[in-house]
């Protein structure tokens, strides 16, 4: 059997700490690398022994049913799990928290072997002990930032906040790192509700106030896709369900015996409308239909805001993030080589890396500080043909097809124009005052951060 094993120190975090962590039902998702398909099937809610996990892999075409069971459990310092079925012939791992002078030692030991015995190693063993390499530096970085963070908001109690969009690409890594954390999570579904769900319907104006009675918080990220076409009913549907959604959140909580105290309802960049000069929270909206959207996806939530709760709106860049959004379609384009330019690809490109707009989010539910409209960007600023250049050097890709903006505008119209071709230097000012711990603040970090590349000056790679 081969051994691939990873240590990291945890400052100022006592092993009691990890432990519960790492015992949360959320965590599990959240320590599923994004640049991995995989989907969580089971999940176990304790770290006991007999506990089961059942994830379904993707590699390739191929879909691979993996199934592990905890053999061994000792609270407060270790647990292991044994794959019982999945792409291994044989896998154990050892995840431990050892007490140290200045917090915990993280360790995580596996020892695993391929199908095929000596054959099997050879073809793949190399390949296979980088990408668990790769996969333990990961949830290492992850653990060590996600502790350090919640030690640092230290909220005292568990939190019991609502969100919409709970499915999508930001709601989901949300709930994930708010369950990790200890918190429960109240997702509103357009469906029949489950256990732990509360059904809503923004079309109708459906929101039970009394559901959302005793709430520490609401989140509001739901809306139709931006990046559909833009037929006459395309833009209805983008403007009608970020209005409608957000009406709905905000007369329900208006009417509210005891409201929440926040209402953290999602905005975007768009609101600033193409600019060559950086703006920050006080700049004036721009013009356009992304503006126009923005200046009425926020004033919907007035309802809320004339009731007495305090509302945030984030208005969000690009989300950097191997599980999909604008990235998860610009990577199999640069790999091979058609992610380049776009027109003179000067245009401002705002962006924010998924874990740090996660932390943007719970800060804004947490610190009264945070009122109106602040700006989820990360602090360094760069253009379309840098992140273009950005992403093709963390990729190795060097050379990518430029396209003109005429070609942009012939295929996608005024859509490809307002996505693609303009853009804000959007300045994230109301975060920079408060002093936000950036986890993630260059983009070729987050990039790396979001493939599991790490930079080639790491010592520790």
């Amino acid at each position: 059997m081969r051994r691939t094993a990873r240590r990291t120190l945890l400052p100022g975090i006592a092993p009691e700490a990890v432990w519960r962590w790492h015992a949360q039902p959320g965590t599990l998702r959240r320590l599923l690398p994004p640049w991995q398909r995989v989907d969580p099937i089971r999940i176990p809610q304790a770290l006991a022994e007999g506990s089961e996990a059942i994830l379904r892999q993707h590699l390739g075409p191929a879909r691979i049913r993996w199934r592990s069971v905890i053999t061994q459990a000792t609270p407060e310092r270790s647990f292991e799990d044994v794959a019982v079925q999945g792409p291994f012939a044989r896998w154990r791992h050892r995840h431990a928290f050892a007490p140290h002078a200045e917090g915990t030692e993280l360790q995580d030991e596996i020892h695993w072997a391929l199908p095929g015995g000596v054959a099997g190693d050879l073809v793949a063993g190399r390949w296979a002990e980088e990408e668990l390499l790769r996969m333990l530096r990961w949830r290492h970085a992850v653990t060590r930032l996600d502790l350090a963070r919640w030690a640092a908001l230290h909220p005292g109690r568990s939190l019991r906040v609502a969100v919409t969009g709970a499915s999508g690409l930001v709601g989901s890594a949300l709930c994930d790192v708010l369950r990790a954390g200890g918190h429960e999570v109240v997702p509103l579904v357009r469906r029949a509700a489950l256990a732990g769900e509360l059904a809503w319907d923004p079309a109708r104006g459906q929101l039970d106030p009394t559901a959302l009675e005793g709430l520490d918080g609401v989140v509001h990220l739901a809306g139709a896709p931006i990046a559909q076409r833009w037929t006459p009913a395309g833009r209805e549907a983008i403007v009608r369900s970020r209005v409608e959604g957000t009406t709905t959140v905000a007369r329900a909580l208006a009417t509210c015996r005891r409201p929440p105290p926040v209402l953290v309802s999602a905005s975007a960049v768009g609101v600033y409308g193409h600019r060559h000069d950086a703006v920050d929270e006080d700049a004036a909206a721009g013009a356009g239909f992304l503006a126009d959207t923005g200046q009425a996806w926020e004033a919907a939530a007035q309802p809320a805001r004339e009731a007495g709760l305090r509302v945030v709106h984030p208005r969000i860049g690009i989300v950097q993030s191997a599980r999909g959004g604008a990235l998860g379609v610009l990577l199999p384009l640069a790999r091979l080589g058609l992610a380049g330019r776009l027109g003179t690809g000067r245009q401002a490109l705002p962006w924010i890396a998924l874990d740090d707009l996660v932390w943007v989010l719970i800060t804004a539910l947490l610190d009264s500080r945070l009122e109106g409209p602040v700006n989820a960007v990360a602090p360094e600023r760069v253009d379309q043909a840098t992140h273009a250049a950005t992403l093709a050097r963390v990729l190795r890709r060097p050379l990518q097809l430029p396209a003109p903006a005429l070609a942009v505008r012939a295929l996608l119209g005024e859509r490809g124009q307002a996505l693609l071709l303009e853009g804000a230097p959007v300045v994230p000012a109301r975060l920079d005052a408060l002093g936000f711990p950036w986890a993630l603040p260059t983009l070729e970090g987050a990039l790396r951060h979001e493939l599991g590349l790490p930079h080639p000056e790491d010592p520790r790679r």
